[in-house]
């Protein structure tokens, strides 16, 4: 044995083994704000020990991309139509919000995006769901107006990716505040 004392564990590390240690029950509501479809959460709980970040994060878009469809119509219940902001205190409004703060609209392209939205949600029957953190207005749009021309089975597996592009990255989050609470210990 070594006398040189075990480095303390990197913020991802320690990331990692905090979720890897948390009680199901506490994480269960917190996951579910990443994404709102029981057999995701059921998914990523049940593949624990991760022991790191990007396992964590290459489970949760694998699981995200087998959602079934009703898992998918489940999570997409969750969220708020582009350039919509939700006005609830809950959690998942509050990601929605932060991810959609680099959608600024003017007049004219909040009304090229709800009618967007309109034509989106007559075809595909729910709401146009794109990872908006990092994108533009006229970004989204542009999506938007390109997704149109998907077939049902392409956009399903479109809108399961982009849940998983959305799940991640509000897992980062979560594992940066399990992070600092393992921290404080």
């Amino acid at each position: 044995m070594s006398d040189v004392p075990a480095a303390a564990p990197d913020g991802p590390t320690r990331a990692a083994a905090a979720f890897d240690a948390a009680p199901e029950d506490a994480l269960r509501p917190r996951l579910e704000v990443c994404l709102h479809a029981r057999d995701w959460v059921d998914a990523v709980l049940a593949g624990r020990p991760f022991r790191s970040v990007p396992a964590l994060e290459s489970a949760a878009g694998a699981a995200a991309q087998g959602l079934t469809d009703d898992a998918l119509q489940e999570a997409l219940t969750a969220h708020p139509r582009i350039g919509e902001r939700p006005t609830d205190a809950g959690a998942s409004s509050a990601h929605s919000r932060r991810e959609q703060a680099g959608v600024s609209l003017d007049p004219t392209t909040t009304e090229l995006l709800l009618e967007a939205n309109r034509a989106y949600e007559a075809r595909f029957g729910h709401v146009f769901l794109v990872r908006a953190a990092g994108r533009s207005a006229e970004d989204v749009l542009a999506l938007a107006q390109q997704r149109l021309a998907n077939d049902a089975t392409t956009e399903a597996r479109v809108v399961r990716q982009q849940l998983g592009e959305i799940a991640v990255l509000r897992l980062r989050g979560l594992l940066d505040q399990l992070a600092l609470q393992e921290a404080g210990r």
